[in-house]
């Protein structure tokens, strides 16, 4: 992570360059886990889906900022920069760039098909995958056709040398002609105040101690979308890379790290899922521009987060019927506690919790539940809410709590049983509603799971730990904010500092990838992981405000 004057320089391995609003990017990884030699553009609507090849003539060096990709190579150079959200300008100088179809097969059902449009003389790709098109329309200087009007597999696009310019834009089936609205340079500057305001509005507290600040607000403000197809509102992705969708609790710490300077945007983060609730009160396991996934939920945490986010008074119903599906679908005749019905559930898909079933009665649900109806009483005082909260705490502590540990339970078995896993310690989010000694107890085991880089999900030394284990031993942003806020409200200061700052060096030293090996340090699975990048910002600005105005007693809510 290199800070300069015009932005932090990352490298499109980790981090694909793209625009606030733009549901395409820049970037070698073309797919799950896949690398490819040279730049794609890749675009994310109905999918994700790698769209133009960008080769330049001869070897280049790219350097990405947050408002500017270039490639340099001998005495020339190529530059890339986002006119707005759907259209990009690209220019040469010196170095040509071969402009290519990523996927050279035409078929009546898949791939691209190339043609000159006699109406502005543009060169358009349409696209089966996206079903959208790609207008590329020069500018200066001449290029070399390849492909058009071909049929089948072939070799489609354009190729440039010298000194030339271009636009492509990404649309659906018709616009007017490409409209140039100022130079180059003016359209990269555009951007870069764009950004610019939107880091100073996310992280205005950053300092020389918080060094990843604007590399974690450019890798937000990149992977925002404007609302298209089910995504129904401006939404921050996962990640413009392959994990190019919003689920159901990861958006809740988008949504607190935009908080403070962009609540509107906070609170469409917030609610989205809330938009596509079904008739049960459930929320989607996640949402996509093409697709909403019902098999599964996400764990409740939406009470927790909403006492950090701006007032919403029409949160009330939303979170009311969120609630009444666990109470009413997840809880077995006669049983206070409620269940998931597997891992995926909880959001910790494969955490040691779940080895010896799948449905089971967990704590840590019962606690987010616990804090959702506090913030539910909080919102309707004489609803009754805080009565439900008070009977389930007192089933937890009475059938869940060992006097050791809190233990799962099988729901058609019955049967308890322990783990190693980070899950069976989250119910310290309760902080003070817990019992001195569970507290203490529950701390004692956190630390036990504390790595020089911070909170591993598997405890280290557990048979059951893998450096690249998903769940089952990585370190991850959610359980990292989750426990730390709960420590600090449960009155263990000194270990929630502990675990913020080894997390902050963590993102400093490795990025923001959706997990980390919990013994080295690097970053594991996708490199651009948003809820990471929002766990830098919650925790560092936490940590700033601390610094300039002393201990508080929360990092969220």
């Amino acid at each position: 992570m290199t800070a300069a004057a015009s932005g932090p320089v990352f490298s499109l391995r980790d981090i694909p360059f793209s625009h606030r609003g733009s549901w395409f990017g820049f970037s070698p990884v073309v797919a799950e886990k896949t690398y490819a030699e040279h730049v794609h553009l890749v675009s994310h609507q109905s999918g994700m889906h790698p769209i133009l090849r960008l080769i330049p003539t001869a070897t280049a060096a790219i350097t990405a900022i947050p408002h500017r990709l270039t490639w340099a190579g001998g005495r020339g150079r190529v530059d890339l920069a986002y006119e707005n959200a759907d259209t990009v300008r690209v220019r040469g100088r010196g170095l040509g760039l071969r402009l290519l179809a990523a996927d050279a097969v035409l078929t009546p059902f898949s791939g691209p098909y190339l043609y000159e449009d006699p109406v502005d003389g543009s060169f358009v790709f349409t696209v089966y995958q996206t079903g959208r098109r790609y207008r590329i329309t020069l500018l200066a200087g001449r290029a070399e056709q390849l492909g058009t009007q071909a049929l089948g597999t072939a070799e489609r696009g354009l190729v440039l040398d010298g000194d030339w310019e271009l636009a492509i834009e990404e649309y659906e089936t018709a616009r007017a002609p490409y409209p140039p609205t100022g130079t180059f340079e003016q359209v990269a500057k555009a951007a870069r105040a764009d950004f610019e305001a939107f880091t100073e509005a996310v992280a205005p507290w950053r300092s020389e101690r918080t060094p990843a600040a604007e590399l974690a607000a450019y890798v937000l403000w990149s992977a925002t979308v404007r609302p298209a197809g089910f995504v129904t509102r401006p939404a921050v992705l996962m990640s413009k890379h392959w994990m190019d969708k919003v689920w159901s609790w990861d958006h809740c710490f988008n949504a607190l790290a935009l908080a403070d300077g962009l609540p509107e945007l906070a609170r469409d983060q917030y609610r989205l899922p809330f938009d596509h609730q079904d008739a049960a009160g459930a929320l989607p396991d996640s949402v996509t521009h093409s697709e909403i996934l019902h098999n599964f939920v996400k764990p409740p945490i939406h009470g927790w987060a909403l006492r950090g986010l701006p007032p919403d008074p029409d949160a009330y119903p939303l979170l009311a019927r969120w609630t009444a599906f666990w109470l009413e679908a997840r809880r077995a005749p006669g049983r206070e506690l409620p269940h998931y019905q597997h891992g995926n559930d909880s959001g910790w898909d494969n955490a040691t919790t779940f080895d010896p079933e799948r449905v089971v009665e967990t704590a840590d649900l019962a606690a987010f539940l616990i804090l959702q109806m506090r913030e539910l009483a909080r919102l309707a005082p004489d609803a009754g809410w805080s009565e439900r909260a008070d009977r389930m705490r007192e089933a937890l502590l009475a059938e869940l709590w060992d006097g050791e540990r809190f233990v799962a339970r099988g729901v058609l078995s019955g049967r308890t049983w322990s783990s190693s896993s980070l899950l069976d310690l989250m119910p310290i989010v309760l902080g003070q509603e817990l019992p001195e000694p569970i507290r203490a107890a529950l701390a004692a085991r956190i630390e036990r799971h504390l790595t020089a880089f911070g909170l591993a999900t598997e405890r280290p030394g557990s048979p059951h730990y893998l450096d690249d284990g998903y769940w089952r031993g990585p370190i991850w942003a959610p359980s990292t904010v989750l426990i730390e806020d709960g420590l600090r409200r449960a009155g263990y200061q000194d270990l929630a500092d502990e675990i913020s700052a080894r997390f902050l060096m963590l993102c400093e030293k490795s990025g923001f990838a959706e997990n980390f090996d919990a013994h080295t340090g690097e970053g594991l699975r996708d490199r651009a992981y948003t809820w990471t990048a929002s766990a830098y910002l919650i925790l560092a600005a936490a940590c700033e405000r601390r610094t300039v105005i002393g201990p508080t007693t929360a990092t969220s809510g």
